[in-house]
């Protein structure tokens, strides 16, 4: 084997390691890998939730906040941005982009707390959202298979996001 073909192999292994794909047979699993995305979380991570209407984004955001002992985590559909403090003192910032426009977007000034280092960020219909951030970044794509299963994909970008996709478990 050459080197070009070991380095493109330790890529391929590498990206194995910061992307992952679930199948959730039921909305208690999808809950169940929001825990384990919880478990690992840190601070100063955006995570950008895709995926069409009852897909399940906000019951994976349910599961983080249990995680993070928070309770009444709520879809903030009609609120735009949810605000919960963990007993830990870390912030779980929920936010719904799907009713908004660019100017709307804007407006919640939520580049105050990508990155922050005393919140997470977690956002619903990112793609309206003109500037998200790139770094320390993971990116959930939901994908309803049928009425109950979805398939789970979840990639990582930075250093911090890529620890926390790395410490969730396939057993999840």
């Amino acid at each position: 084997m050459s080197l070009r073909d070991e380095i493109r192999s330790a890529i391929k292994i590498i990206l194995k390691m910061n992307n992952k794909i679930f199948i959730s047979h039921s909305e208690q699993d999808t809950l169940k890998l929001g825990q384990e995305l919880g478990k690992n979380i840190l601070p100063g991570v955006t995570v950008l939730l895709y995926g069409d209407l009852g897909t399940g984004k906000t019951v994976l955001v349910r599961g983080v906040g249990e995680a993070m002992k928070i309770s009444g985590v709520r879809s903030p559909s009609f609120t735009l941005i949810n605000e919960y403090t963990s007993p830990a003192g870390i912030f779980l910032i929920h936010s719904d982009l799907y009713r908004l426009d660019e100017n709307g977007v804007y407006a919640l000034g939520l580049e105050e707390f990508a990155g922050a280092s005393d919140s997470v960020l977690f956002i619903e219909w990112p793609e309206r959202w003109t500037n998200p951030p790139v770094n320390d970044v993971i990116k959930i794509f939901l994908k309803a298979l049928n009425e109950n299963e979805r398939e789970i994909k979840i990639s990582a970008s930075g250093l911090k996001a890529e620890e926390i996709v790395r410490g969730i478990s396939n057993e999840g």
